[in-house]
């Protein structure tokens, strides 16, 4: 019984938005034999759903999905399943992003140029309760504990409309003062490609065609 104990996979669900991604992942962790893959899911409401049915180990979990988004999933996942560990793999490398998915309960917290191998140990180590960041994420969070804050910096209502978070208000507000995504990137020390899918956000949750629109909207709304 020991043996068996012992060899027993770790049981896993994968859940992202992207086919591709989510098939991806199932197909390369399925292959190692100490991981079953018992699920995935498009979105988080699919993902908590899953979870309640199959009880894992551990839910690899994108941050930007439909319906409900990883941060709140982690959220709720976290509460109704804390023996289930939550690791993060995203694109988002941004100190926002890393902050709010470490506080909602993730454990550990990958970008997706992590390789298999890294990924299928930080499901390991942190369905054993440690905590993972891969070096690109350490670096972030020095930066943004060492940063010191910006007077420049935009004043933000307490109140945001449109469900747009404190880093996309910050964004809006520096695009409607003019800068460029360079200009953000770099004053925030954000990647380029971060910049870039923060904006995209914000077009959509403020239904702007443009960039022009994103600054009447910003105007508008007491954030430009």
């Amino acid at each position: 019984m020991t043996g068996q104990a012992a060899t027993k996979p770790l049981r896993i669900v994968v859940a992202d938005d992207q086919a591709s991604v989510r098939e991806g992942l199932v197909a390369l962790l399925g292959l190692l034999p100490d991981i079953e893959v018992v699920g995935s899911a498009a979105n988080g409401e699919e993902a908590l759903r899953l979870v309640a049915k199959e009880n894992p180990d551990a839910i690899l979990l994108d941050l930007h999905m439909p319906v409900l988004d990883g941060i709140d999933t982690t959220a709720r996942l976290t509460h109704r399943h804390p023996g289930v560990a939550v690791v993060v793999l995203t694109t988002y490398d941004d100190d926002a992003s890393i902050l709010a998915a470490l506080q909602a309960g993730a454990r550990s917290y990958l970008t997706k140029d992590a390789s298999r191998a890294d990924i299928a140990q930080a499901l390991r180590s942190a369905a054993m309760g440690l905590s993972v960041l891969d070096p690109g994420v350490r670096s972030a969070l020095v930066a943004a504990a060492s940063r010191p804050g910006r007077p420049g910096g935009p004043r933000l209502p307490a109140q945001l409309p449109d469900g747009l978070t404190q880093r996309e208000a910050e964004i809006l507000s520096m695009i409607a003062q003019g800068k460029t995504n360079p200009d953000i990137a770099a004053e925030l020390c954000l990647s380029s490609y971060t910049v870039k899918s923060h904006i995209n956000r914000i077009f959509a949750k403020t239904r702007s065609a443009d960039r022009n629109a994103a600054i009447r909207y910003a105007r508008d709304h007491g954030l430009g």
